[in-house]
């Protein structure tokens, strides 16, 4: 009996203890929000935490929001050279063959990177699509196998490709998920160059003579719009990654198998509406903390750096956010750069809402024998 006594107190004062050291989290309210689609998410950009789910790891095909991944491929292929925006590419007759959504590229026809890039996010062309996966690729298959590898990497579980386009006419496993369409978008809003295609109302390819209009009519209509991509085909209905920027706050709308497109628009929109109206971000950026004593160091000091912190917050707490630096005490040689030598600490009236690492910025080696041995006869001699 007096066992079980002292038990339940050690419990008591063990979850007082926890209660009162506790880490901030983010309120995420649930709001009762009527989405007419199968499958819906809201996200933030900037630190891709979910806002509003529905249904939104259910497997289901995307259509031509599929896309979305294949411009990722793309941009990261003109991000490590292999692809330029001024290259030529000559179209194949495979990808002159696509149906669907198109630009009517001919066999061996020719056009710049630029410009297919542009057909695909505007005019959601499957031909040009297929032109650029076999530039980066070789062919649209090995190009697929990129895509399912690079879904994997970021974590699309609920995810498997099978083309380039969302083409499922002849498909049996094209499928994803709201989640990770999410994933993806934020992954490609990362290049931030994709907003100048994306944000592409009505334009023109082949000196003017053939006209684009984004398929994506939040582009026009929706305050703050980034982009992002639409979708449809009779087995996936109305899809689209919609994303928007107000502030510093930046969100991704996902709709999926809307029964029309005014269904997937206006869903959309109520999300982003939501997300605007409920939630804020507070950055630090450009922080400088200065330099670090040390002890025992062929220097007396460090330089340090802190990498840019972003929160997401309730909407009006960002403003009452106040940050804090703390330094380890003691900080001994030897220092190696990229230690964490302290952290910046944030709080929302007194309670820790986040913290980010103080970074030692340079190498500093311990103070030898041989070294303290000269400084002492330097001494002597002055």
């Amino acid at each position: 009996m007096k066992f079980t006594k002292t038990l339940a107190l050690a419990l008591f004062f063990i979850f007082i203890f926890s209660s009162a050291f506790s880490s901030h989290a983010l309120e995420i309210k649930e709001p009762r929000l009527e989405i007419n689609a199968k499958s819906a998410v809201l996200m933030d950009v900037n630190t891709g935490t979910v806002l509003y789910g529905l249904n939104m790891d259910e497997k289901l095909p995307p259509a031509s929001v599929t896309k979305v991944m294949t411009l990722l491929l793309i941009f990261e292929a003109i991000d490590d050279g292999r692809l330029r925006m001024d290259n030529m590419l000559t179209v194949s007759e495979y990808a002159a063959s696509m149906g669907g959504s198109q630009v009517f590229l001919e066999p061996g026809e020719q056009m710049c990177v630029d410009d297919l890039i542009k057909c695909v996010v505007v005019a959601s062309a499957n031909d040009a699509a297929v032109t650029l996966a076999e530039a980066v690729s070789g062919s649209e298959e090995a190009f697929v196998h990129q895509m399912n590898a690079r879904a994997k990497e970021l974590g699309m579980n609920n995810t498997c490709f099978e083309n380039v386009t969302g083409l499922d006419d002849d498909t049996t496993n094209h499928l994803t998920s709201a989640h990770d369409i999410a994933i993806m978008s934020r992954e490609l809003l990362k290049h931030e160059k994709i907003m100048e295609y994306t944000t592409i109302w009505m334009d023109t390819i082949r000196n003017g003579e053939f006209g684009l209009s984004n398929t994506n009519r939040l582009v026009k209509y929706y305050r703050g719009a980034t982009g992002l991509k639409t979708g449809y085909t009779r087995g996936a209905g109305f899809c689209v990654s919609a994303s928007a920027k107000r502030g510093d706050l930046h969100l991704i709308a996902v709709i999926m198998g809307a029964d029309t497109s005014n269904d997937r628009n206006v869903a959309a929109a109520k999300l982003l509406d939501y997300g605007f109206a409920t939630y804020g971000i507070y950055k630090d950026v450009n922080r400088i903390c200065g330099e670090v004593n040390i002890l025992r160091g062929e220097k007396r000091t460090v330089t340090t750096k802190c990498n840019d912190f972003t929160l997401l917050e309730n909407l009006g707490n960002e403003s009452k956010i106040t940050s804090e630096l703390v330094i380890e005490e003691n900080l001994t040689a030897p220092i190696t750069k990229g230690q964490t030598v302290g952290k910046v600490v944030y709080k929302i009236d007194g309670k820790t809402v986040g913290e980010n690492p103080v970074l030692a910025n340079e190498d500093v080696c311990e103070l030898s024998f041989a070294k303290i041995f000269v400084n002492l006869l330097k001494n002597i001699v002055s």
